[in-house]
């Protein structure tokens, strides 16, 4: 409903709409840019994800690969273990970064749960 009962100004639609849609395109390329990182082991393995969730990087510390600690099968099983926790981490932080950037474009489009492609 318009107040005042009147017609919308579909000129004024349009120029709103793209708006929105530059500003959702610049908050997804800002994400793009923008790492995160997420820990595992209390930090023997760190991860590094864009705000979009590319993984960029890891980084295993030596004392994560203990030779010593256990046998070769326990070991690999470990770091692997360790690996997914961190990038999972990472990816957490990403999507709580999305929804800062996108959740209040979102709430301009009416309302964040059920727009298709964002992931909140």
């Amino acid at each position: 409903m318009i107040p005042g009962g009147g017609q919308p100004n579909m000129q004024q639609l349009l120029q709103q709409a793209q708006k929105m849609q530059q500003d959702l395109q610049r908050a997804q390329e800002e994400l793009a840019q923008t790492e995160v990182d997420g820990q595992a082991g209390g930090g023997l393995v760190k991860a590094t994800v864009t705000g979009s969730g590319e993984l960029r990087a890891l980084k295993i510390d030596p004392k994560a690969v203990d030779p010593e600690a256990a046998s070769v099968e326990e070991t690999v099983e470990t770091l692997a273990d360790l690996i997914v926790a961190a990038v999972q981490a990472a990816n957490e932080n990403a999507q709580t970064l999305q929804q800062q950037k996108l959740g209040p474009l979102a709430q301009g489009l009416g309302g964040g749960s059920g727009i298709p492609g964002l992931p909140f």
